[in-house]
């Protein structure tokens, strides 16, 4: 069962992941209303089934305590990233993740590289750091509005010529390093319609519960979806590398876009497949005599080990039923 479960969500990741060094044009490569197959009806039990496999894994992957895992969700304003995030996250462990959202830099941090202030915020061993927003604003909002390069105190011999390029070496590089000392970089980008954030927009507009989600900012900024798409498209084509590829989940539909991001997520904690750490024969002797003591302390008339006594299978341990006298 676990090796089907695994050829199911290996099926629907690689229908979302850039094949690196493809040539990506979003309008024409990725439908922002594609349902990858899915169906609505069935969406709670896969949301679930992946919220619970989310668990499981990360729970190997802390007391396995060798990789960390960060996952970066780039998408448009309103492209559902916080609604995201809270779903597919809802059953894990909160002592092992944290969620960092970057805004505008702060003057500290415009004193650092561009990558300083993300690299404050990388997960350690054994947890999940997700990236709201990330490290490729500096190819996105960057890219858009040029005059920003100018708060970021460049040299003018930084700020011209192949500096797309060399930020996306630079990019691709950094992430290579992580990746080669044990923390995976999953990249999820979530492709929204224009006339779907549209929408989102609007709601945030009609319902007084919404209305401080919105920004006249983020209206200023539909004037330039045409550039954002074609900053999108060359990002893509130029970081989806094979050590940290890039997935473009469609986001129109919020449910599958969830159920899609919990799949890649849960795709990389299977492929690392952490495992809860083995004890050797001295640590193994030590915790059977402190269950030998804890069982000799059962109250009169209940079982010695009152967990084993209730789950036989899962312990093996046929005596746990045997009353103390």
């Amino acid at each position: 069962m676990p090796d089907e479960r695994a050829e199911r969500v290996a099926q629907l990741v690689a229908r979302l992941r850039v094949e690196p060094g493809s040539k990506v044009r979003l309008d024409r490569d990725f439908d922002p209303r594609d349902k990858v197959g899915l169906k609505k009806k069935d969406s709670a039990a896969l949301l679930g089934a992946g919220v619970a496999l989310l668990a499981d894994y990360q729970q190997r992957l802390a007391a396995q305590d060798t990789y960390g895992v960060l996952l970066c969700l780039q998408a448009l304003d309103a492209g559902g990233k916080d609604g995201t995030i809270r779903h597919v996250m809802s059953g894990v462990n909160p002592q092992g993740v944290r969620v960092s959202s970057f805004k505008v830099p702060s003057v500290e941090e415009l004193d650092h590289d561009y990558l300083w202030r993300y690299a404050q915020r990388l997960p350690e061993r054994g947890d999940i750091a997700i990236f709201n927003r990330s490290h490729y604003e500096e190819v996105l909002v960057v890219r858009v509005h040029p005059e920003l390069l100018v708060r970021q105190k460049l040299p003018a011999e930084a700020r011209g010529g192949d500096i797309w390029e060399r930020r996306y070496r630079e990019i691709n590089d950094w992430e290579r390093h992580l990746t080669d000392n044990g923390f995976k970089v999953v990249k999820v980008f979530l492709n929204l319609s224009k006339e779907e954030q549209r929408t989102r927009f609007l709601k945030r507009l009609d319902l007084p519960d919404k209305n401080w989600k919105f920004s006249a900012a983020d209206v200023r900024e539909r004037r330039y979806w045409d550039d954002y798409q074609r900053a999108f498209s060359e990002m893509l084509s130029a970081t989806s590398t094979r050590w940290a590829p890039w997935y473009v989940v469609p986001a129109d539909r919020k449910w599958c876009a969830r159920i899609c991001t919990a799949a890649v997520l849960a795709h990389t904690l299977m492929d690392i497949d952490p495992r809860y750490p083995e004890v050797d024969e001295a640590t193994r002797k030590k915790l059977f005599a402190a269950r030998r003591k804890l069982e000799r302390e059962a109250p009169k008339g209940t079982p010695p080990d009152p967990y084993a006594a209730r789950h036989p299978a899962e312990t093996g341990k046929k005596s746990g039923k045997k009353k103390r006298r």
